[in-house]
């Protein structure tokens, strides 16, 4: 039962479709900011968007595995919509609220620096999330399914 855990090709392309997603956010973080910032491999938001990624991973290698006509691709396909709708809509709308929140807090206490009592970096841009989504199907194309699953 652990093995067929193991050797399930659709939840490997997806967690690995996340964790490319991650290492990807502390390269670009890094790269921008010239700083390592190890947060990156948890936090929301940045460049891919690691959700995307995931369900975009998870869609493609149901799609391989089972075809396009299948009900299990159509379920994927749905959460995959819903996932990049909320990234770059309700959760990035949120992020703008808590920037705009802590700017007034930073006014209001006349700060020399701004508190970050509300985290910011909650959603995507469409960029960020369209990154996630290739990351996501080329992995998803890329990732052989292995001879050990039909064995």
């Amino acid at each position: 039962m652990l093995q067929d855990l193991f050797n399930n090709y659709v939840l490997w392309v997806a967690l690995t479709a996340w964790l490319t997603a991650q290492l990807l956010k502390v390269l670009f973080y890094a790269i921008k900011y010239r700083t390592l910032n190890l947060e990156r491999l948890v936090g929301a938001g940045g460049m891919p968007s690691s959700h995307t990624s995931t369900v975009c991973g998870l869609a493609t290698a149901i799609a391989k595995m089972y075809g396009l006509s299948s009900p299990y691709f159509a379920i994927s396909l749905v959460l995959a919509a819903i996932v990049m709708y909320d990234a770059t809509g309700v959760r990035r709308a949120a992020g703008e609220q808590a920037k705009v929140i802590n700017r007034l807090l930073f006014e209001q206490h006349e700060l020399e620096e701004t508190p970050k009592m509300l985290k910011e970096l909650l959603g995507h841009t469409p960029l960020e999330v369209f990154g996630g989504a290739v990351l996501g199907i080329a992995l998803g194309l890329l990732i052989p399914i292995w001879p050990m699953m039909h064995g």
